[in-house]
């Protein structure tokens, strides 16, 4: 019986690789197909000047150069030093970061670990929080604070498969579509939650010296986007609610298996559109890139103080044995089953060579391999509530957060909450 839950569990990891490797399939299909109208995509040099809705910080290109991040980061970590000065110490208190990375339904874990912190009694306030995919759906709530739990339970273990989307006819999407599902399901669904409200509570932890970033994938220049979620919050702008929902929708968006994610934007009055897809086509997991020095950029600011760096991982850290059947699908889907695995390893290492570097303080939560329950669907109720109370229950009980990734001294070790 554990065997048998076993397999199932492997099979269900590999559900997110099937989708992507049946996405490859179908641009190769699309090549001979219809192709989808669309506005021109602006050029590389002309995105990097474009200002979405006229908000010059709503987004980092940071791939290339880091300093409107850089210039971002520092504003907003005076701002908040400005509003929450030192102690009788003469120290500040520790600013606590929070990375969420992509898994599609094992998002379920990391959303369980945060309610679960919350009942421990432990969960602090982020100054930063960053989401990629699913992790992108937490974000906003994990940013807001304990008073969303309720909303992030209800989105974790209350969906059923077609509250995400809707599978369309395979030949009729290779032949005149975009997408393998229709994620229809799954806007109306952020829409409930994205709404005016949330956006102006965001606004409101932006204006105190706080980020939320999501991350998106350019496809048209196949480059990362971070999104600043509270200054398009904070802009007033008519049109930010629609745009943070886009950008919530895109980063989830596996391509071709989900349908892209247009985003208009204009460049010396023509206009043009912009393709977005999942953040995980780019990385599974960020925090900051490296060339962002943040130590020695934020001691010459003045605002050295302790940092410590939380990195929620929904998938399991370790490889998961299978035996793999000669079929092409199935030797397609475990290659690239096994690809996105150590993208996301090789994400979390990144982030911790340059927490050490930069004197932070790093912590890692993943699913761990005693997590066993039988996957039977993508977004299957079941499995992701049971994953839901796999991470409530850690958190309330203190946390075992790795101090590093696995394979690194002292990847073994474990710290409280």
């Amino acid at each position: 019986m554990t065997a048998s839950r076993g397999l199932a569990r492997r099979v269900g990891a590999g559900r997110i690789a099937m989708l992507r490797w049946l996405a490859a399939l179908t641009m190769i299909f699309l090549l001979a197909a219809c192709t989808l109208p669309r506005l021109e995509a602006p050029s590389g040099e002309a995105s990097e000047a474009v200002e979405v809705l006229g908000i010059p910080n709503a987004r980092f290109w940071v791939d290339r150069s880091v300093d409107a991040l850089l210039e971002e980061t520092i504003r907003q970590a005076k701002r908040e030093a400005a509003l929450a000065p030192a102690g009788a110490d003469g120290r500040c208190p520790p600013a606590n970061f929070l990375a969420i990375s992509g898994g599609g339904d094992d998002g379920a874990f990391g959303a369980g670990l945060l309610v679960g912190w919350t009942a421990a009694g432990t969960r602090p306030q982020f100054q930063v929080v960053t989401g990629i995919s699913t992790g992108a759906l937490t974000a906003p709530f994990a940013f807001l604070g304990p008073d969303y739990d309720p909303q992030l339970r209800e989105v974790f273990t209350s969906v059923m498969p077609p509250d995400i989307l809707l599978l369309r006819r395979i030949a009729s999407a290779l032949l005149f579509g975009e997408a393998l599902a229709d994620t229809a399901p799954l806007y109306r669904l952020i829409s409930s939650h994205a709404n005016q409200q949330m956006l102006a509570a965001i606004a409101g932890e932006y204006n105190k010296g706080r980020l939320l970033l999501i991350g998106t994938t350019n496809l048209d220049l196949q480059r990362p986007v971070l999104w600043n979620i509270g200054a398009i919050a904070a802009s007033g702008h008519p049109d930010a609610l629609t745009l943070f929902r886009q950008i919530l929708l895109a980063s989830a968006a596996i391509p071709g298996a989900f349908p892209p994610v247009m985003i208009d934007v204009e460049v010396a009055g023509r206009k043009y559109q912009e393709m977005h897809v999942d953040g995980g086509a780019a990385s599974q997991v960020f925090l900051y890139p490296p060339a962002l020095e943040l130590d020695r950029r934020l001691r010459e600011a003045g605002l050295q103080r302790e940092r410590v760096a939380y990195v929620i991982r929904n998938a399991r850290m370790d490889p998961e044995w299978a035996s793999t059947e000669r079929r092409l699908l199935r030797i397609a889907s475990r290659s690239v089953s096994t690809m996105i695995h150590f993208s996301g390893l090789n994400d979390v290492v990144r982030i911790y060579q340059t927490a050490r570097r930069d004197g932070v303080q790093f912590r890692l939560a993943c699913i761990g391999a005693d997590f066993q329950e039988e996957h039977r669907e993508s977004f299957d109720p079941t499995y992701m509530r049971a994953l839901f109370n796999y991470g409530f229950e850690q958190a309330r009980n203190g946390y075992p957060w790795r101090l590093a990734p696995p394979g690194f001294p002292g990847g073994g070790d474990r710290a409280g909450p």
